[in-house]
């Protein structure tokens, strides 16, 4: 399996944690939207799409199901969101 791309939408609200919603796209056929960069106190990370269910938790609806795999997502949809604020206009 190979990520074959990444795409990065930035959030414009500064008072939110929400920092960007990625899509992912895997092997040149299956696309996984709605992954989110967060910014926490320890700076920023990735979380799954996921889904409330009726007892009021969130359950991941698709994720890696192993550590290398989470590794490597993490690792190109934080490359992809610090890339796409790079090339944001300076706000004036």
């Amino acid at each position: 399996m190979k990520f074959t791309d990444v795409s990065v939408r930035l959030m414009q609200r500064d008072d939110s944690k929400l920092k960007a919603v990625a899509s992912v796209t895997i092997d040149d056929c299956f696309v996984v939207h709605d992954i989110k960069v967060l910014e926490g106190t320890q700076g920023y990370f990735v979380t799954m799409p996921s889904r409330k269910t009726p007892d009021g938790q969130y359950k991941d609806v698709a994720h890696p199901i192993n550590t290398p795999t989470r590794e490597e997502l993490n690792k190109l949809v934080l490359e992809a969101f610090e890339k796409a604020k790079a090339e944001q206009p300076a706000a004036e």
